[in-house]
């Protein structure tokens, strides 16, 4: 990943809903979900919610399959480790970092913001 192309998809996560989204889509793994389920758990409306999936669409960081009429869309965890390798390439000058993981404290229940 080329930093123009990070700068890209870090800006497509740089919104609350977005984000949102994206880590419910992450945390359903490979089954992901369908939109109006997906709306419900963000807690916003299946408009903003399709504008939202065509952004991470755009960026590359969610896939959409048809299934009959049903669409099933879901995190591209191969974008997202290619993100996550670009943003720790050389981390601590090659030397065993000293930063520890801490859990995530993100409540995707209800975001709020459209």
């Amino acid at each position: 990943m080329e930093s123009v192309d990070a700068v890209a998809t870090l800006s497509a996560l740089a919104q609350v809903s977005r984000l949102a989204i994206f880590r419910a889509l992450v945390e359903a793994g490979p089954e992901g979900l369908q939109p109006t389920p997906l709306a419900q758990m963000i807690g916003i409306p299946a408009n903003s919610l399709s504008f939202h999936l065509k952004g991470l669409m755009a960026a590359e960081l969610i896939t959409r399959q048809t299934r009959g009429r049903a669409l099933i869309y879901r995190a591209d965890f191969e974008r997202m480790n290619e993100l996550l390798a670009f943003l720790s390439r050389n981390c601590c000058g090659g030397r065993p970092c000293a930063v520890v993981p801490v859990a995530p404290s993100v409540n995707l229940e209800r975001v709020g913001a459209s």
